[in-house]
């Protein structure tokens, strides 16, 4: 391998000549050009390696490495501060504009409202009463992270809650076993989902928007088009009476399927294979991934979380209205959108999405305080989900273009 010093530009060399001072932030003494010896493999040529090259000396610390045509300075050199600098502030402004949002419009309306909406039991109320929709949002996390849209998700929160209370109010059923069965009702419906999209290869909003109008039915039929109520006042207790610092225990079930949802979308195999399947099936599939499994798993486990968000409603309410799931439906969507756009921006997240519920419950709260006439809560989540889907697919194009430059070599 010949390893020429800063010097060496030829217009027809035969390796990657990297700049002295072009963008990848290589100062002028680190610069090199690597030629590769006659009968190896040239870079970019698949099993070439990785051709590297010290500047300023051999053994030097800090020294740039060329990786495959792509520039990178060592931890020693000068490198290109401000550019960094100024992405770096960026991403950071991208990740928790939504979480300043939240602050800024609790300033807002503590200023507009301070007698009522600086209330602490104010605050207590939106944490609580939230904890329904939070875990329904991450319902439709785990199918959107796929790159499945399931519209059933709020469907079978219903059909959970009314079959719940049919068993234990009517039936007499113990409130364990029906929350068992209620739960295994929203897996059938995953079930079902998952058969007609993955193996049947029927579009998933298509199959879920007739799944959910199917399970809408069932769910008026079972209960007669009437709210049953008289479920265990031990559900109740379990969901609602018990308070940590006034906040009711759904809340926490809520925050502790966040830190486990956070965990298993960020940090765990599982969660990255379902990102890259939900990124392009063609090419996790070519990388060896299960994507039909992935994928069915996605939507099983959608409405498994769906349907344990209707025995929280179930508790939280100690019944079940028939239409009951209809209400959620545009809030989890319009959180999930605009959750993917703070945190980890253009990926669907936990903590993004638990911010943008509570952002969108605080400016509801707030200008009901002030007298806004109901309408105002469709207008609003109507607006956040337009809002939210528009900004995530620009964070994620300016995503596309950075690691295009990035990959780009340098002439």
């Amino acid at each position: 391998m010949n390893v020429s010093g800063p010097q060496s530009h030829p217009p027809d060399a035969a390796g990657v000549a990297v700049p002295s001072d072009g963008p990848s932030g290589v100062p002028p003494e680190a610069g090199t050009a690597v030629t590769p010896a006659p009968g190896t493999a040239g870079v970019g040529t698949p099993g070439a390696g990785i051709a590297g090259a010290r500047a300023a000396g051999a053994g030097t610390p800090g020294a740039g490495t060329a990786v495959s045509g792509i520039a990178s300075a060592g931890a020693g050199g000068a490198g290109a501060a401000t550019p960094a600098h100024g992405t770096s502030l960026r991403r950071l402004i991208d990740r928790y504009a939504l979480l300043l949002a939240w602050i800024a419009t609790i300033a807002l309306f503590g200023v507009l409202e301070p007698d009522t909406f600086l209330r602490a039991a104010n605050f207590t109320s939106m944490f609580s009463s939230q904890a329904v929709l939070v875990v329904l949002t991450y319902a439709l996390l785990v199918s959107l992270t796929a790159g499945e849209y399931d519209l059933s998700a709020a469907p079978v929160l219903t059909l959970s809650a009314m079959v719940l209370a049919i068993l234990n109010a009517q039936m007499g059923v113990p409130i364990g076993v029906a929350i068992v069965l209620a739960l295994l009702a929203g897996g059938v419906a995953g079930v079902v989902n998952g058969i007609l999209v993955v193996w049947v290869g029927i579009e998933s909003i298509i199959v879920t928007l007739g799944t959910g109008t199917l399970v809408s039915g069932i769910v008026l039929w079972i209960s007669n088009s009437e709210m049953v109520s008289g479920i265990s006042q031990t559900l109740v207790n379990w969901v609602i009476v018990p308070r940590l610092w006034g906040v009711s225990f759904g809340f926490v079930y809520a925050l502790g399927l966040t830190v486990a949802l956070w965990y298993v979308l960020d940090y765990t195999p599982l969660g990255l294979r379902l990102l890259f399947v939900g990124r392009g099936r063609r090419v996790a599939r070519l990388s060896g991934l299960n994507v039909a499994r992935l994928r069915f798993g996605a939507l099983v486990s959608c409405s498994l979380l769906a349907a344990f968000a209707g025995v929280l409603y179930a508790g939280t309410s100690g019944a079940a209205d028939p239409n009951s799931g209809d209400s959620f439906m545009l809030p989890a969507f319009a959180a999930a959108f605009l959750g993917s756009t703070a945190v980890r921006p253009g990926r669907f997240n936990a903590w993004g999405s638990f911010t943008a519920v509570y952002f969108l419950v605080t400016g509801i709260t707030g200008l009901s305080l002030m007298g806004i006439q109901i309408f105002i809560q469709d207008l609003f989540y109507g607006m956040a989900l337009i809002v939210g889907v528009t900004l995530s697919l620009l964070v994620r194009r300016r995503e596309q273009r950075e690691r295009d430059v990035a990959e780009t070599p340098e002439d």
